[in-house]
């Protein structure tokens, strides 16, 4: 007697974006954790800073987003993509900011800003890491 393996149906494609957009999510809100949980362990001379202070925060997001995509399983390599979308506007920003063409409020609203639609990004390149 010969047995057969049903596999899961395929998911439908609304059913991918909903886990895509979720995912997405996830590593937002643990990003929001990392920073708030990290924040503190920080010198104060350190955040006054905007430029350190942004690299701070940055650092902080990528540790939370890194333990939620080590939780996921994902390699190092899709890791340490998402972390260089993260660095990335802020420090091209620094540029900028040390040449004293934008303020430290613009470093910090504009890397944050950039920084979201750039993660989105990596996430449709490397879609079959996250469209499942």
């Amino acid at each position: 007697m010969t047995t057969h393996t049903v596999g899961a149906a395929p998911r439908s494609s609304a059913r991918k974006l909903a886990r895509f957009a979720g995912h997405y999510v996830e590593m937002v809100v643990a990003m929001l954790v990392g920073m708030m949980a990290l924040a503190p362990l920080w010198p104060d001379a350190w955040t006054t800073l905007s430029d350190v202070d942004v690299l701070v925060m940055a650092t902080d997001m990528t540790i939370g987003m890194t333990a939620v995509m080590l939780l996921r399983r994902h390699s190092w390599a899709r890791i340490a993509e998402m972390a260089v979308v993260m660095y990335l506007p802020f420090v091209v920003l620094l540029v900028p900011f040390w040449l004293g063409a934008v303020s430290g409020m613009t470093l910090m609203v504009v890397g944050h800003v950039v920084m979201f639609p750039l993660m989105l990004a990596a996430m449709v390149w490397r879609r079959d890491h996250y469209w499942h």
